[in-house]
């Protein structure tokens, strides 16, 4: 918890010098990624271009498995080039066994550019210099051996809840615990939205 808490800092503080967060990973790690990218706009009427995730082999990986994706350390360090990626930035990879190269370059080619970096990980922690925020959830075998979908996939989903839902309070989308910023885009979020209001105001 105290390394995710530093990591959250840095976020706050690219988020608010007009920065980006972005998850880079491959196969489950980068579904879960761009998943919780993609629920930020809703819950928090964020700008789509605030919290991105980035996963190996592009958008066809989310639905179909793009085998080696992941060993393509070129791919990882042109998805870093293509957004332009800048010391106003945070990038966080996400990896179980913390040895991607589709990630690590990435990682690599963001730190050259001045970026906070971090690296997600199911596995015994592996400092590297161009790593700012190392942070190992260690959660045993899993039940099928190898299927980091499970255990680790778990654990890094809820990882990842903490970093943007504590950097989101931070800048003040709540009330308490309700969220008074979603985007109201659906019926069902119209009606969540006039009830925040009739509780906050009674």
């Amino acid at each position: 918890l105290p390394k995710i808490e530093k990591l959250i800092i840095d976020v706050i503080k690219s988020f608010k010098n007009n920065g980006r967060l972005f998850y880079i990973g491959s196969g489950t790690s980068g579904r879960i990624g761009v998943l919780d990218a993609s629920e930020c706009p809703p819950t928090y009427c964020t700008n789509p271009e605030m919290v991105q995730g980035i996963i190996a082999g592009g958008d066809k990986a989310l639905k179909n498995s793009v085998e080696g994706a992941e060993d393509i350390a070129e791919d990882g360090k042109n998805s870093i080039i293509e957004k332009e990626i800048s010391g106003n930035d945070v990038v966080l990879g996400i990896s179980a066994n913390g040895n991607a190269p589709f990630i690590l370059a990435a990682l690599k080619e963001a730190k050259y550019r001045g970026a906070v970096t971090g690296l997600l990980m199911c596995n015994t922690p592996t400092e590297k210099r161009y790593i700012d925020h190392v942070i190992s959830v260690i959660v045993g075998p899993e039940i099928i051996t190898g299927s980091t979908r499970m255990k680790a996939g778990t654990a890094t989903k809820l990882v990842l809840n903490m970093i943007t839902t504590t950097a989101m309070i931070k800048l003040n989308k709540t009330y308490g615990n309700l969220m008074v910023d979603l985007t109201t885009c659906n019926d069902k979020l119209w009606d969540r939205g006039i009830r925040i209001v009739s509780q906050i105001t009674k």
